[in-house]
């Protein structure tokens, strides 16, 4: 598949301030990526370096097989982008702002009609000035805009603050229906559990550096958390016979047992747990959440998340 980005040991230095590190990955088409990272790691100043609005201080980035600080107008065109803080000029309206934007990236301006449906802003908020709006209504706005002309590249900073969560479900399914059709998008959110049945992939970033790059069961995988096993006996009896094997059965008060489990036993404790179906009334497994992965990751590198 063709890469829409590609860094090669990208740092960025502020005087002696380093921003990033020699940070390399690279994203192919199609992809769905978190970028993750608590605030000051570099998450910014990364987005930043890809969209061209800042130069290295070292190493190489490729947009779409161009260097994006040469200010290449067909490259810009496939980008689309929406900041962290989203700001407008309130006293333009919706559809004044979208003709602006569309003009900037010469798409037809009528575009505006369609994207108001797609990110759920009522048609009669196109003549309203932006003052009128609220949070979510801009953020929404700013997505509008970051769409036009169907670019093959999203980059999205915290995407979904001020959104209620039904307004968040179907913005994630807007962008999920983008990527299918391969846009690549890069997500940075501290909304983990959001991105974690989304993202195909996670980029940790901590301190400027890449700490860990790959899919969530890989990172999972890596950090070796255990697994929670939780399982309801059929019978007391059922229950009792547990707490003489090897693995460290708790009866909670709702008379389910439960135990963490290594990540390389854990087959062998399910395929236990579960030989006998009649054995048991109910079963859940829970594995690590992006929220573990991460925590690991950062304690490992001396940070706590």
């Amino acid at each position: 598949m063709t890469k829409t980005i590609h860094l090669g040991n990208v740092s960025k230095l502020y005087g002696e301030v380093v921003a990033i590190k020699d940070v390399s990955f690279s994203l192919r088409e199609g992809e769905l990526v978190a970028l993750v990272g608590h605030n000051g790691a570099g998450k910014t100043t990364l987005i930043k370096a890809i969209l061209g609005l800042l130069r290295p201080t070292g190493g190489t980035v490729r947009v779409l097989g161009e260097d994006p600080v040469s200010g290449n107008l067909g490259v810009r065109k496939e980008v689309g982008y929406l900041p962290e803080s989203v700001s407008f000029h309130m006293a333009l309206t919706g559809r004044e702002i979208l003709t602006f934007y569309a003009k900037l990236k010469r798409v037809p301006a009528d575009r505006w009609r369609k994207l108001f449906d797609q990110v759920g802003l009522a048609e009669a908020a196109a003549d309203r000035p932006v003052r009128t709006y609220s949070k979510g209504m801009r953020q929404r706005l700013g997505l509008a805009q970051a769409l036009l002309g169907e670019p093959r590249l999203l980059l999205l900073d915290e995407p979904t603050s001020g959104l209620d969560p039904a307004l968040r479900r179907s913005f994630y399914d807007l962008i999920l229906d983008f990527q299918r059709k391969g846009t690549t998008v890069l997500l940075s959110s501290h909304a983990l559990s959001e991105l974690e049945e989304r993202a195909e992939r996670v980029v940790i970033i901590n301190g400027g550096n890449k700490i860990a790059d790959g899919t969530l069961d890989e990172l999972r995988q890596i950090a070796c958390l255990p697994t929670q096993i939780r399982f309801k006996p059929s019978s007391d009896a059922a229950a009792h016979s547990w707490f003489d094997g090897p693995v460290r059965w708790t009866e909670r008060r709702d008379k389910f047992l439960e135990a963490s489990v290594d990540h390389d036993a854990k087959i062998a404790v399910l395929s236990a747990v579960t030989s006998d179906p009649a054995a048991l009334t109910s079963m859940t497994v829970i594995e690590p959440t992006l929220d573990d992965v991460y925590a690991h990751f950062l304690q490992r590198q001396g940070r706590k998340p």
